[in-house]
Order: structure tokens, then sequence, then C-alpha cells
């Protein structure tokens, strides 16, 4: 059940009730604007919905260019469809009876795409009769799913070319962990080799005789690094959008631009023990998985601790009983999830609010 929003449109910043997600609309569109008109006419764009979860969002991105939404689960990709997405890729391996006939019955109302890395699951997939485009996956480093790079991957693509349903539609090659490595010259040097991984998968395929229309992959942390690889043509970052406290850690250069914080944690201060003060943002509010969430515009203050419903704010110039706090989410993708709405302000004032319709769209 979606909750009530915590906001109304036209509402001033210190009235939302909280804790609420934030979206500085202004933040967000000049990310959007930097993303874009850097990869233009170099790359397609398919931003991926598992950051944000939200059609509004998608259709904002599709406006500015990109192809289409990448997604994690089919519920997600039903969640884009609904809403309004033409065309999304569920970049990911879909196993399991149940999924796979959702997954066939939504490429009847959409164009869609999914990855695989077994031969047992392309022909599950070639049993449903429905029009896919099928992506192989190859490990370019991550060391969770996909194929190694090379002759495995042109075996796959021969599995797939027996099904009339099915179309190899390419590679899915990304590099998840490379995304936070800290250096720019570390992260670089992963890239160039996953680059040689999927060039060395294209010979093979080409010598075998078979096309290989797309390579998909990248991430916020790295997507100008694949453009400049040249070894793909479609990029997928999700994160850019709003950015976290953990993304924030990274060294920024170029290639590469610095993009803003747009999203944030909205809370109240709820208590004052003697030398801190506790917000009613806790675990259920933000995750944690990559660090405590950023006071923002706090200098000097530090969310310190986390309990389910309340977070410790200590250090100098405390905020008082009442007073809001805005909070850098240290991973933005799990956040995202905790919530049912975008407040989405502009100049201190709640100038939309956006649901986000895939929340919990986990199987």
């Amino acid at each position: 059940m979606t909750q009530r929003a915590p906001a109304a449109i036209g509402d001033r910043l210190e009235d939302v009730d909280t804790p609420a997600l934030l979206l500085d609309l202004d933040a967000f569109e000049r990310n959007q604007k930097t993303l874009f008109d850097l990869v233009k006419n170099r790359v397609r764009v398919r931003p991926h919905a598992k950051t944000h979860k939200c059609a509004e969002v998608a259709k904002r991105q599709i406006a500015l260019g990109a192809v289409g939404m990448c997604c994690q689960k089919v519920s997600e990709a039903e969640a884009m469809v609904d809403g309004g997405v033409a065309d999304v890729l569920v970049s990911n391996e879909i196993v399991g009876a149940r999924k796979i006939e959702r997954l066939a019955a939504l490429a009847r109302r959409a164009k869609v795409g999914v990855c695989v890395d077994h031969p047992d699951n392309v022909r599950e997939l070639g049993k449903t009769g429905a029009n896919l485009d099928v992506y192989i996956e190859i490990d370019v480093g991550m060391r969770r799913c996909g194929v190694p790079p090379g002759e495995p991957a042109v075996l796959l693509a021969k599995e797939i070319q027996k099904h009339a349903n099915l179309r190899f539609a390419g590679l899915q090659a990304y590099h998840g962990r490379a995304q936070h490595i800290r250096s720019m010259e570390e992260r670089h040097g992963v890239i160039e080799t996953a680059a040689q991984h999927v060039f060395h998968t294209k010979r093979l395929l080409q010598k075998a005789g078979i096309a290989c229309p797309i390579v998909t992959g990248a991430g916020s942390g790295t997507f100008m690094l694949e453009v400049g690889a040249g070894a793909w043509d479609e990029i997928q970052p999700g994160s850019y959008a709003f950015m976290d406290a953990d993304y924030a850690r990274n060294e920024w250069a170029a290639p590469l631009p610095r993009f803003e914080h747009a999203l944030f944690v909205l809370a109240t201060v709820m208590s004052r023990p003697a030398g801190m003060a506790i917000v009613d943002a806790g675990l259920k509010a933000s995750s944690v998985d990559s660090g405590m969430p950023g006071v923002w515009e706090m200098p000097g203050v530090s969310y310190t601790k986390a309990s389910d419903e309340h977070g410790w704010l200590e250090g100098k110039a405390l905020p008082a009983l009442g007073e809001k706090v805005l909070l850098v989410p240290g991973h933005c993708d799990p956040t995202i999830n905790l919530y049912d709405w975008y407040v989405c302000v502009r100049n201190r004032r709640v100038e939309d609010l956006w649901p986000i319709s895939a929340r919990g769209a986990v199987y």
C-alpha cells in the first residue's frame, strides 16, 4: 500500500513531514544536462531504473535522449512499462518459470531485452515464444554473473540463434566494482582491461559470422572511461542523477564530470540529550551499507550512529530541538527503495510529488 505523501505541492520546505525523500530539482536537472551533453552523438544512454525506481524520472531521461531504461528485476521493468516506458532491458539473468512467464508477457507489451549466461536459461526463454532481445553477459572483472569473455560467449550466441523468437542483441559488459574505486588512475586501468575483454569477444563473434549489434554497460563512476575506450555502444548510469555520500568519496577528474548532490533525506531533531542531537531518520530512512549519511551544510556535525528509527548527530553547533536537517544518503539506490514518494523541491518550495512506483520491486 502506498503511504500518503509527506507534503503537498506548494508547501514550504520547513513544513514537509519527516523523514522524507527530497529531490532538489535544480541540481537534478543540471546533472541530467551534464551527462547527456557529454555523451551526445557518441553512445546511446539507457539509464538504470534500479536507482530511481520512478517512471516520472524515466520520462525526463527519455525526453533528453535516453533510448529506454535498464531494470534489474522483472517487477521493475513492469513498473516502467506501466508508467509509459516502451523499451526496457532487464540487465540481469531471469531464472524460474514464473519470472520467465512474466517477462514473456511484458515482451508482448513493450520492447524487452534480457541477459543470459547459461544455455539452459536460453532454452527456457526460447520455449516462451515471446520475442526477446537477448544479451550475453560477459564477466569483465565483476566476478558476479556472466560467462568468461571469448569463446564461451560465442557458444552461447550460437545457442540463442537456434530459437526463432530470440534475437542475439549483443553483450552486457558491466564492471560494478569499478564504480567506487577511489583513484581515477586505478579506475581507468580496470576499464581498459574490461575493454580488452570486450574487443576479444567481439573479434571471435565476428570470426564465427555472428553480428554483435550492441555492447552495453558502464556506470556513473566510469561511463566516460567506457566512452573513451570505444568498446561500448550504450551506457547504463543510474546514480549520476542524484549522487550519494559514497560516490562523493571518489576522485573525480577529466574526462568524468563531478555531479551534484540532488537527493536528500529530510529529518527532524526529535531529542537533544547532552552532547548530541537525535533525529527521526534511522535505518528505516537511509541505507548505511556504504556508510552513514552525511549532514548537509552543517560543518563539524556528523551522523555517527543509527538504530531503526533514530539517528545520532554529534559535533559542534548541533541543531536545536525541532530543527530540520538535510542528510546525504550513503547509498542512494537502497535508500530510495525505502520511500513511496519523491518530494520535489525548488527554491525551498514543494513543486511536485513523484510516486516511486517500483519501490519494493525485488522479484
